[in-house]
């Protein structure tokens, strides 16, 4: 591996000398001037840069130096550019750091500081092309839209890895705004068929006349507005993943044809006489108990069995302990640098309201609520009149308050039980006597 570039943009031929001796341990590339700076860092492209301020034709100011700093962090806004200054300079190295400068070093130089100082710009600029890098490995990853420390979430993706390769068909079963779409890209991306086309249409969005013609086409004159030959949402899958959205609302006639569909894998466009084969990978997803409607004749049963043949269920968001406020952080972050907002942060109150909200329209709620929020908020704090949410009282986190309300309401219980035993109630607790004495006298109970 080569030394790493430094770029020296200095003036005086003798500093200049000075600290290429004394920064060998980097690969410099010197300028003593703006354009020969600019030409420089559009060459080598230099992860940092040390430079004079003062720079011809202005060696007794700052003009030129602020003007190619300025120009610099234009065209290179990762690299890390310290200034070296004087002490009557320091003006200038302050407004240099506000334009977006790393560091400033004071002259005369002390070599061994400056040597820090580099190296950690250097880091610095290590650690943020690794986080980017990592960054875009995540955001191209087919689950990376799931963000979850829930460990039935964290299994539904290991399942989801397991499941995708297949040819399975799978019935994905959560409530509305539970993420029941991003799955269903996940199979499909993580499958072998990710080349092709995800096709996906919501049974529940639209008219029963109309979803017989979006599903199997038509052909030209099939019914008055035809006026010439469409391919339906399956044809148009071909080759790739067919995605049934709320499938629990299609009419019990096209069930049947949906059925003969999975069956034969061919299908007949509306008004055709010939046969399509048709080769696709097909999931679908409802919130609806399919087993209950197939039982109440709503819901073909032979269809239900031939759709889930693998089920995965998407647990709701007031399951996923610690997960809405994780996604709020995310969200408010999504929307802040969207909106071209500073960062905001949450009062405690509102993290609260959104730990202890129910969220009945999960996390597309959740993230309605939080853009709503960082859009009509006017100070730098998200409380929960910002969220509209009701305020709640904070829950206690302190694991010393909460084990003594577990032991104490564990006592109250036992003694309960035991019509004030000593000996039964500490055998049900698990404990000798004298540790029950013990606890009683902490907790104040006689």
């Amino acid at each position: 591996m080569g030394k790493q570039k430094l770029l020296i943009v200095e003036d005086d031929p003798g500093l200049q000398k000075q600290l290429r001796w004394s920064l060998d341990a980097y690969d410099t590339i010197t300028a003593d001037d703006r354009e020969s700076a600019l030409a420089q860092l559009r060459r080598h492209q230099p992860a940092v840069v040390t430079m004079d301020l003062g720079l011809p034709p202005d060696p007794d100011g700052a003009s030129e130096g602020l003007a190619l700093l300025s120009q610099m962090l234009a065209l290179a806004p990762d690299t890390k550019v310290i200034i070296l200054s004087g002490n009557q300079e320091r003006a200038h190295a302050l407004r240099a750091i506000a334009m977006g400068a790393y560091d400033f070093h004071q002259k005369p130089l002390d070599a061994d500081t400056l040597a820090l100082v580099i190296a950690r710009a250097f880091y610095l600029h290590a650690m943020q092309q690794e986080n980017r890098r990592m960054l875009q490995i995540e955001a191209d990853s087919p689950l990376a839209g799931i963000i979850s420390r829930d460990p039935a979430m964290l299994k539904l993706c290991r399942n989801v890895e397991k499941v995708a390769p297949s040819s399975a068909t799978v019935m994905l079963h959560g409530e509305s705004g539970s993420g029941k779409e991003l799955i269903a890209r996940g199979l499909h991306q993580l499958s072998a068929r990710q080349g092709k086309r995800f096709v996906a249409i919501n049974c529940a969005a639209i008219p029963e006349n109309l979803l017989e013609s979006e599903l199997f086409g038509y052909e030209k004159g099939a019914f008055t507005g035809a006026s010439r030959q469409t391919p339906g949402k399956l044809e148009l899958a071909q080759g790739g993943t067919f995605f049934l959205d709320e499938i629990g609302d299609m009419a019990v006639p096209l069930q049947a044809k949906m059925l003969r569909f999975l069956q034969e894998r061919v299908i007949e466009r509306i008004g055709g006489r010939s046969e399509i084969a048709i080769d696709v990978r097909v999931i679908c997803a409802t919130h609806r108990d399919l087993k209950t409607l197939a039982a109440e004749g709503s819901f073909r049963e032979d269809l239900y069995y031939r759709l889930s043949e693998i089920v995965l269920r998407i647990p709701s968001l007031r399951e996923r302990a610690g997960d809405a406020a994780l996604l709020a952080h995310h969200f408010r972050n999504k929307f802040c640098a969207g909106e071209g907002r500073p960062l905001m942060a949450f009062s405690a109150d509102a993290l609260a309201a959104i730990e202890a909200y129910g969220w009945p329209g999960n996390v597309r709620e959740l993230e309605s609520c939080i853009r709503r929020a960082v859009i009509m908020s006017d100070g730098p704090q998200l409380t929960p009149a910002d969220l509209g949410l009701p305020e709640v009282e904070e829950a206690s986190l302190n694991l010393r308050q909460l084990r003594d309300q577990v032991e104490y309401q564990a006592m109250v219980k036992a003694l309960a039980r035991a019509d004030g035993n000593i000996v039964k109630a500490s055998e049900l607790l698990g404990v000798s006597r004298p540790t029950l004495y013990d606890l009683m006298t902490h907790h104040g109970l006689k």
